[in-house]
């Protein structure tokens, strides 16, 4: 008889355990650690700009499940000092650039355990916690170049890039060859200042190509962008902006191309949250739709829109070839 009451009190005590634990809400999983490196200016209107909106939005979209730590204007020499801190607090890095590329080859090997992403990243040195996010600037730069061919009353067009590397190099060869493709005796100018940041140096190799006849201008550049904007509203010339549709912001852009930064950034963002981040290079581009890239004129003819698609479709089919990067 008392085995039974023992027994019963237990079972009873056991019962408002079971109901205190269901009543305890589950603890709140901690929220993924994301450290990001701007090198330039996020309000440079161009790469570094697209690359914080891309991390805006993931704050918005994820809230409470990420926590992030940025790290902004840090100059070549001091990327290496600025990711090993970033990679010493969060679990997922970004780099924005592929200017940071090579201190983050660096950087990760000395942490194994944390994932690195390179928005702008290329073909490298493999490593079991890199992803590298190839934006095809190349690709985009062509459509780009048609689009100026369009736009430009004085058949001439220009390009400014910073610093010369292949990526960047490799884009400006394909803006001339999409002017190119839609007008053959387009007149082309192109020029690189060393910086992507230096004002002066932007504004005078456009107004070089302004005095040549360039009526359109198209860049790779950061705050640069500054100098090239001043040469365009001196001479009343237009420009082609870069990485983010902002059609209406500014009479003096005429069109844009779309290079999807922000959009990697929402990437590697997304991936690491889901438990799908995967190392290793990946190619984005025209491939991976319009938000990682694509060209718009801004209030342009049915004629331009349907051009400009049939180039894009011929990129990705390989009909037209270009450069990588």
């Amino acid at each position: 008889m008392e085995t039974s009451v023992f027994s019963r009190r237990v079972f009873a005590l056991g019962g408002l355990v079971a109901a205190f634990l269901l009543a305890v809400p589950a603890q709140a999983a901690d929220p993924l650690a994301v450290g990001i490196l701007i090198p330039g200016s996020k309000s440079d209107k161009g790469w570094m700009e697209s690359g914080y909106d891309g991390l805006v939005a993931a704050q918005k979209e994820y809230g409470a499940k990420i926590k992030v730590q940025m790290i902004e204007n840090i100059n070549y020499a001091d990327m290496e000092q600025a990711l090993t801190n970033l990679a010493s607090k969060n679990a997922l890095v970004i780099g924005v650039g592929g200017q940071t590329q090579a201190a983050v080859l660096k950087v990760s090997k000395r942490f194994p355990k944390v994932k690195f992403s390179i928005v702008g990243g290329n073909k490298s040195e493999e490593l079991a916690n890199v992803a590298g996010y190839d934006v095809k600037q190349a690709e985009i730069a062509f459509v780009a170049g048609a689009a100026a061919a369009m736009l430009s009353k004085n058949g001439a067009v220009s390009y400014v890039g910073g610093m010369e590397i292949p990526s960047i190099v490799n884009a400006g060869k394909e803006f001339g060859n999409g002017a190119k493709y839609i007008n053959p005796k387009i007149k082309y100018f192109e020029n690189y200042t060393g910086d992507f940041d230096n004002v002066a140096k932007s504004k005078e190799a456009t107004l070089a190509a302004i005095a040549q006849g360039a009526d359109v201008h198209y860049h790779i550049l950061n705050l640069g962008l500054r100098g090239m904007e001043q040469a365009a509203k001196e001479k009343g010339t237009k420009i082609i902006g870069s990485y983010t549709n902002y059609c209406g912001s500014d009479p003096l852009y005429v069109a844009y191309s779309i290079t999807g930064v922000g959009f990697q950034v929402q990437y590697a963002i997304k991936e690491a949250v889901a438990g799908t981040w995967k190392a290793g290079y990946k190619p984005f581009g025209l491939a991976m739709g319009p938000k990682a890239s694509d060209m718009v004129i801004c209030g342009g003819t049915a004629e331009q829109k349907t051009k400009l698609e049939q180039i894009k479709k011929d990129i990705q089919s390989g009909k037209i070839k270009v450069l990588e990067g």
